[in-house]
């Protein structure tokens, strides 16, 4: 019996732990994952099932679930652990954020203005695919930040926070990126040219 546990993690976490935990498997084995809310049953059971697995589910009390799943060896389906993340709520919308500011006149107020505006992107019915942060808004994915709760917020839920790595050079922060990763300026214009629609504040 191998005993997954995802109590607290956020889709794809539990689907990534349980999908490493079938490829370990070498031969016929049993696996219980333990996630703590419905969704993640749903996420888990749709990819093990896939996967060739016998899955059943339980709830054992009040934000705590048990997914049991019979494997008779490693799994035939090589998917993408965050395609088992559902419902998926991100399109192809990419936000391109250029400042630590939201809006000319008063920096004070542009500050506050780009705060609420990152915060107004968790709101969202539709996430966005993928967020692009460079020039002055490259600070904002870095320690010291008022939006690093906002953003890995939205990174939890599979929004990619994508920061320039010449920017983050520029200024001194090579080091201090809190959340999602560097890229560089190609896989910006790639990033901005497959999107559906871009969206600045």
């Amino acid at each position: 019996m191998i005993t997954v546990n995802a109590m607290g993690d956020n889709c794809p976490i539990p689907v990534i732990k349980t999908k490493k935990a079938m490829q370990a498997l070498t031969g016929a084995e049993t696996i219980e994952v333990l996630v703590d809310n419905e969704i993640a049953v749903q996420n888990v059971s749709k990819m093990a099932a896939s996967a060739g697995g016998q899955v059943s589910s339980e709830k054992l009390g009040e934000g705590e679930y048990k997914i049991t799943i019979q494997m008779e060896g490693a799994p035939v389906s090589e998917g993408r652990a965050e395609e088992s993340c559902m419902p998926d709520a991100r399109d192809n919308t990419v936000v391109v954020v250029a400042s630590d500011r939201m809006g000319e006149g008063n920096d004070e107020l542009g500050k506050v203005l780009i705060k609420g505006f990152i915060f107004a992107v968790t709101q969202l019915d539709t996430l966005p695919k993928a967020m692009l942060f460079y020039n002055g808004g490259a600070t904002l994915t870095t320690e010291g930040s008022d939006s690093l709760e906002d953003l890995r917020s939205l990174e939890a839920q599979g929004v990619e926070i994508l920061t320039c790595g010449t920017c983050l050079d520029y200024y001194g922060l090579k080091d201090k990126l809190a959340v999602g990763s560097v890229t560089n300026m190609y896989s910006i214009v790639e990033t901005m040219a497959n999107a559906e629609k871009i969206l600045r504040p």
